[in-house]
């Protein structure tokens, strides 16, 4: 695939075939995700990659204790919650991937259902969870460093025939993740990532997002028309 390929191509991808993945191929992803820029050369991040039972063991915990109405206690800043446009998007994208699957407004069961795919990372075979070191937490730096190579991440895998999706689902429950991930206290959890060959028989695979104009994100200042 072409660049072009990739980033055009390229989707959020939410269900998977339980086939392994090679470790090989993993660490090559990460390999190319680790030459994306950081500030000052940095590389604030590191990867902790999981599979098989020790995933098995997250996957519960983090559902367990959501379902038990346990407060989430994900380490990086959420915000406040989205409103205007962002909101709009958001509930946007919502009803393109339940339009796809097929879950009605009303069905409760179906749209809690769903949810509790998010926090088992969507069946995936792999997570990846990214975390950056402690000594630079306060950096807003740092946080945009580890989107670049989560960034690269995703786009590598899709190059490669594998599906991606980032989320914060599958660390809502920090200790959970900790706990099974091995991840030390000087580690802060910043972002998982749904990792696998795509099954292209689930329908919200087949889901774009939409993405607004260019000519609406960007200001272009000293061209000439």
């Amino acid at each position: 695939m072409t660049f072009d390929d990739v980033i055009l191509g390229r989707r959020s991808i939410r269900g998977y075939k339980p086939d392994p993945v090679p470790r090989a191929l993993i660490e090559e992803i990460i390999g190319l995700a680790m030459r994306s820029p950081s500030s000052m050369n940095t590389q604030p991040w590191s990867f902790y990659v999981l599979t098989g039972e020790p995933l098995d063991r997250i996957r519960a915990g983090n559902t367990e204790r959501m379902i038990a109405g346990v407060p989430q206690s994900r380490e990086f800043r959420t915000g406040e919650a989205f409103g205007g446009h962002h909101r709009e998007r958001q509930i946007g994208v919502a009803k393109q991937l339940f339009a796809a699957m097929g879950i009605a407004r009303e069905d409760k069961a179906r749209r809690d259902d769903w949810v509790l795919r998010g926090f088992r990372q969507f069946d995936a075979p792999v997570c990846v969870i990214i975390t950056y070191d402690r000594v630079l937490d306060g950096s807003d730096d740092t946080p945009f460093d580890c989107g670049a190579a989560a960034t690269t991440l995703v786009n590598a895998a899709w190059s490669r025939g594998l599906g991606a999706v980032i989320n914060s689902q599958g660390i809502m429950q920090s200790p959970v993740v900790r706990e099974h991930a091995g991840i030390p206290d000087d580690q802060v959890i910043m972002k998982s990532i749904a990792l696998g060959w795509p099954d292209h028989d689930f329908p919200a695979n087949a889901v774009v997002s939409e993405r607004k104009p260019v000519a609406e994100a960007a200001v272009f200042v000293g061209f000439e028309d």
